[in-house]
């Protein structure tokens, strides 16, 4: 399906799914930190391939990256992107110990990080799997430290594959003592998207 065909009214339903998918993994991040978690209500958009770095600030703006390929009935890639200091906040909360942000991040500060991002996406892709009765699986997660431009790099060399735009749902967690800011981004292959509207009655 062309993405620039897009009716309101599916996008709406996108919109929604996206929703239900936040909502379950701002209720996991919660629970995991121990700290009320804000979501700002999800935005699903077709943006330009080129345009995707400005969604986190620009294609030079440093981030710490979470990336994970979705498996299953509708594929695509999730991502989860923050701040340095943001980064060095959650690690600061699982670890228990004190990070100073003009360090690097070690192995250990990695895998704490990864296994948020695994325990985000596992609760996102369940509330989706659930609302949509697809078999949808997350890979193990890659974690990198630079710039969105080069980050998203990856992601633009699949989609690109197929065509010029992508479907992004986005949404960003803000816990209480705004020491989390982060976007977690759900980007369909372009073919999941036809099986994601089918199954919500959607086509």
């Amino acid at each position: 399906m062309n993405l620039l065909d897009l009716s309101s009214m599916q996008l709406d339903a996108i919109r929604e799914i996206g929703n239900i998918g936040a909502g379950n993994s701002a209720t996991a991040l919660s629970q995991l930190i121990n700290k009320k978690i804000d979501m700002d209500v999800p935005n699903a958009s077709v943006v330009p391939l080129g345009e995707i770095p400005d969604l986190v600030g620009g294609p030079e703006a440093m981030i710490v990256g979470i990336f994970l390929r979705v498996y299953g009935k509708a594929p695509g890639s999730v991502l989860f992107f923050m701040p340095k200091a943001s980064a060095f906040y959650l690690a600061e909360q699982l670890l228990g110990e004190h990070k100073d942000p003009a360090d690097e991040l070690t192995d250990m500060d990695k895998s704490a990080i990864m296994e948020i991002g695994n325990i985000l996406t596992g609760a996102y892709l369940n509330a989706l799997s659930h609302y949509t009765k697809l078999n949808l699986l997350p890979s193990i997660p890659a974690i990198a430290m630079d710039m969105a431009g080069a980050i998203l790099n990856i992601i633009i060399a699949q989609l690109g594959q197929i065509g010029d735009h992508a479907l992004v749902m986005e949404t960003r967690f803000l816990s209480e003592d705004k020491g989390i800011n982060g976007q977690f981004f759900l980007v369909p292959d372009p073919g999941s998207l036809q099986i994601i509207l089918n199954s919500i009655g959607m086509e």
